[in-house]
């Protein structure tokens, strides 16, 4: 008979994976409407500028995973004036952070721009979709804390309801401008912008009816003095930098991997690239179980409640596992039938064969590395994921540097695996101190 608690978890993971799955669909209407209506200029256009703001938003995704781990701990610990103090402290930073881009719009844009190889045609094309979209800025990173919110509490329903009205809303919009306006890359940063603020108020409306925070004037009156103090907000702006850290550090990773398999040339880069969407593919699944671990670990952890976390972090990871070894086991077996709906190039095509192993391999190992995450975004354990993330791209590196030079992509490649199942060990390490720190909290 299945554990009850398999079911519950599923159960909060599947919209999470519906919303994460519902993400990539945004992208092909983009393209679809560009391709459509433009010229190959308007694509590529479209492809640097999309990937500025993926940068940016990616680095300061702390404001949904800090604000999750902390609002999962205040609910197990059933402190309701915590739990709504947080909510307005990370709105606060979101809103703070999302306006200093605006103002500081010129010298991000520009920058981001410049570094860009491309044509005039295409940096002048970018710069239209940069200095439109820009504004939506405070809208995106403010409803990263309310989504933060809905995943600590457990809310993921909601989640996804939030997820499918922001990319149905960008696409409609976006064809509506693109298509129907022709107004090309523009009409595209504007459907976005829109679609951002919209949902802001869409998940803000959400959000305070679950909370019941109908009266939110007077709400934030009464815990004007809790919202504001400075213990609390040193303690916000710490954990969220060392997540910043660890974040970046994981972009870094992921960087090197792309730069050293451009060095063996574009045809190799271009294989690991389609490889890659696979791990994606799986990162859409192991995500909606390491939320729930981030969720179900902190709310245990706030409770003090320690058989309920070890119970928790078990049942999450053992589904995570067979989900891991599933997605690992179905691209190794349909690699030779999925390979070429991604590149019609048969060289390409071959590479991408040959090294399909070693990226199942990789995401069957992955798992570990996503649920660790998850559990230290819950417990909010910043220090350690951020020096677990550091080490493992050290260690990434030094094996890079080692096996590419002898084994060329395939060096490249165990290299990879080695970071992922470095990730998980160098966390693994930590995790002990967790149970100990639980123990002793019991005791006391």
């Amino acid at each position: 008979m299945i554990h009850k608690n398999y079911i519950r978890i599923i159960k909060l993971a599947f919209p999470v994976i519906l919303a994460n799955a519902s993400v990539p669909l945004l992208g092909l209407a983009d393209t679809a409407a560009i391709g459509q209506t433009g010229a190959a200029v308007d694509l590529g256009a479209i492809a640097l500028a999309s990937l500025i703001f993926n940068f940016v938003y990616w680095g300061f995704g702390f404001l949904r995973m800090g604000t999750t781990g902390f609002i999962s701990q205040a609910a197990g610990a059933n402190d309701v004036d915590e739990t709504h103090a947080l909510l307005f402290r990370a709105v606060l930073l979101g809103t703070g952070i999302g306006i200093l881009l605006i103002v500081f719009q010129q010298l991000i844009g520009e920058t981001a721009i410049n570094l860009l190889k491309a044509s005039d045609e295409i940096k002048s094309l970018v710069r239209d979709y940069f200095y439109i979209r820009i504004w939506g800025a405070p809208a995106t990173l403010i409803t990263f804390t309310l989504l933060g919110a809905l995943i600590g509490m457990g809310w993921t329903k909601h989640l996804l309801f939030v997820q499918l009205f922001l990319n149905g809303l960008n696409i409609l919009l976006n064809v509506l401008f693109v298509v129907g306006y022709d107004l090309g890359v523009r009409g595209i940063a504007l459907g976005t912008i829109i679609a951002e603020w919209s949902t802001l108020f869409f998940a803000t409306y959400l959000l305070l009816k679950k909370m019941q925070l109908q009266d939110l004037s007077g709400r934030l009156q009464q815990l004007r003095l809790r919202i504001l103090n400075k213990k609390k907000l040193i303690e916000l702006f710490k954990v969220n930098g060392d997540i910043m850290i660890r974040t970046l550090a994981l972009l870094c990773g992921f960087a090197w991997f792309a730069n050293q398999g451009a060095d063996f040339g574009d045809q190799i880069l271009a294989a690991n690239h389609v490889l890659l969407q696979f791990v994606s593919l799986s990162a859409f699944f192991l995500d909606g179980y390491a939320h729930v671990a981030e969720m179900l670990t902190g709310k245990a952890y706030g409770a003090k409640d320690r058989p309920y976390f070890i119970e928790q972090v078990r049942h999450s990871t053992i589904l995570a596992g067979i989900t891991a070894l599933i997605l690992a086991g179905s691209i190794y077996a349909l690699s030779d039938l999925l390979i070429p709906l991604l590149s019609k190039d048969k060289h390409v095509q071959a590479i991408a064969s040959a090294h399909s192993l070693y990226a199942a391999i990789y995401i069957a190992l992955s798992f570990a590395a996503f649920q660790l995450d998850g559990i230290f975004i819950g417990v909010t354990k910043s220090v350690e994921m951020r020096n677990a993330t550091l080490m493992a791209l050290f260690i990434f590196i030094s094996s890079a540097l080692l096996l590419t030079s002898p084994y060329g992509n395939v060096g490249l490649w165990v290299s990879f695996i080695i970071y992922v199942f470095a990730r998980a060990v160098m966390l693994g390490i930590y995790y002990p101190r967790i149970l100990r720190e639980m123990r002793n909290a019991v005791i006391t």
